[in-house]
């Protein structure tokens, strides 16, 4: 046992990232319950389009396991991936159920799509529009897709649905009575609604996994109303039995083929602009959804560098283009990072972000002080030459005296950045710890003479971390 953690220690680097074998298997484990919902949810979406559902809980499961793996020796990055979440729902719901396009041409522009951004991820160019992104669009796109799975939740399980009048409604449990639906439409909406609120209280209180004990709960309840008459399956309504089948036997278990779904795409209109428009739009969707999480899940860890970049991402980004284009081959819509992987125990952020993430998450969250700290301060500057040509030279110097005015340094202090006026810090001294020792990276050389003394192979932070994982 000793050989085999010292061998991963070695290949992976564990400890010179401040991890071990043990922290790693537990993350992992972690990591994978609360993303193990993809396995139940990507073949009914994808079945929606009209493809094998068996088949594709094969592909889901394969893919996932080749893109984790690509991230691993790609990158040494603790992300794990799989068909995500708004791109499947893209694929069935708006590509093949709305635009009309069938699953093997939809199949195809996402291998097309992969294979592009293999090549953007070899070039360098698909991490330098991850860097031209501003932080707070990369947020945004995070934030975006998950209202929008929201949404399409909401929507499978019935709990909004469709209306002339006002494009979508609530489900009328009192409509389902009358016309004697109830027990096989209106049970499921509320089943699906008691499934929330217990998956949101798990969340709150922290249980790990938390997710995947909300669907085992539901299931289990809904178990216990289909056999006490409660909830009547009906097919012809797509309300099917709850019940597991195991006239089957062992074999019942057994992975399904691929082969209803294994390369079978549709090129035959590649050239046409019908087939670009759907390319393209996996190409943009994807591209904001990857870039979106990798920062989500990074900035959690405490993976970003100080200009807000993620190290190595090009090993990242072709782990994820190679995931989607092996995934789109066996069978599934793209694979991509998980936002599930933000996992841990402690959060080491700017004071604005700590202050921010108090703010929203007053109960979650023990903002630590460190009693000697680096002040980091945004440069601002008037571009003359780019002003000049657009004549806004002198509402730009305006501007950048405004930053440093009374009115601008309350406004900063209100939202979290320490303000530079000491008379306005004093006034916000119960937000601002005013007692912490503020130092600048040139009381220590400058960035090259501290990334030397603290961060170079050998160093400081390394001699420390040896330390914490040997008393582990």
């Amino acid at each position: 046992m000793e050989k085999q953690a010292s061998f991963l220690d070695r290949f992976f680097h564990l400890s010179e990232n401040g991890t071990s074998v043990r922290t790693e298997i537990l993350a992992g484990i972690t990591t994978f319950m609360t993303m193990a919902y993809i396995l139940a949810v990507n073949p009914t979406i994808m079945s929606a389009a009209g493809m094998d559902k068996g088949a594709v809980l094969t592909a889901t499961a394969l893919a996932s396991l080749i893109g984790t793996l690509c991230m691993a020796f790609f990158a040494n990055y603790p992300f794990a991936l799989a068909p995500g979440m708004g791109l499947n729902a893209f694929f069935a719901f708006t590509v093949v159920l709305q635009m009309g396009y069938t699953w093997q041409m939809a199949l195809a522009a996402v291998f097309v799509e992969g294979i592009i951004f293999i090549i953007l991820s070899l070039t360098n160019v698909r991490e330098a529009i991850f860097n031209a992104i501003p932080m707070t669009l990369k947020k945004a796109v995070s934030a975006g897709i998950g209202l929008f799975i929201a949404l399409i939740g909401l929507l499978n399980a019935q709990i909004i649905v469709a209306n002339p009048a006002t494009k979508i409604a609530l489900f009328s449990f009192k409509q389902s009575a009358a016309n004697g639906t109830f027990q096989t439409v209106g049970i499921t909406v509320l089943l699906a609604m008691i499934g929330i609120v217990f998956t949101a209280v798990l969340m709150v209180k922290k249980v790990r996994g938390n997710i995947l004990w909300g669907i085992l709960f539901t299931w289990i309840l809904a178990i216990l109303c289909e056999l006490t008459g409660l909830y009547v399956p009906n097919p012809e309504m797509k309300m099917f039995s709850v019940l597991p089948d195991l006239s089957g036997g062992a074999a019942a278990f057994a992975p399904a083929s691929l082969s209803p779904i294994l390369g079978q795409f549709d090129f035959s209109r590649v050239f046409s602009l019908d087939f670009l428009v759907v390319m393209f739009a996996f190409l943009f969707v994807d591209i904001f959804d990857t870039l979106g999480t990798l920062i989500g899940v990074s900035s959690k860890a405490n993976m970003l560098d100080e200009r807000g970049r993620l190290p190595h991402i090009k090993g990242a980004l072709l782990a994820d283009a190679v995931a989607t284009t092996i995934g789109a081959f066996i069978g599934t819509s793209t694979t991509t990072t998980f936002v599930e992987n933000g996992q841990g125990d402690v959060l080491i952020a700017w004071e604005n972000e700590a202050l921010y993430s108090l703010q929203e998450y007053p109960d979650k969250f023990e903002l630590v002080v460190p009693s000697v700290s680096i002040l980091a301060q945004p440069s601002v500057a008037v571009v003359d030459r780019l002003a000049k040509r657009k004549g806004h030279e002198d509402a730009a110097r305006d501007y950048l005296q405004y930053l440093y005015s009374d009115e601008a340094q309350e406004l900063a202090a209100k939202n979290g950045f320490r303000p530079s006026n000491p008379d306005i810090l004093k006034r916000h001294a119960d937000r601002f710890d005013t007692h912490v020792k503020l130092t600048k990276i040139s009381d220590f050389g400058g960035w090259d003479a501290a990334y030397v003394k603290f961060f170079d192979d050998d160093a400081l932070f390394d001699k420390i971390m040896a330390d914490v994982n040997g008393n582990e």
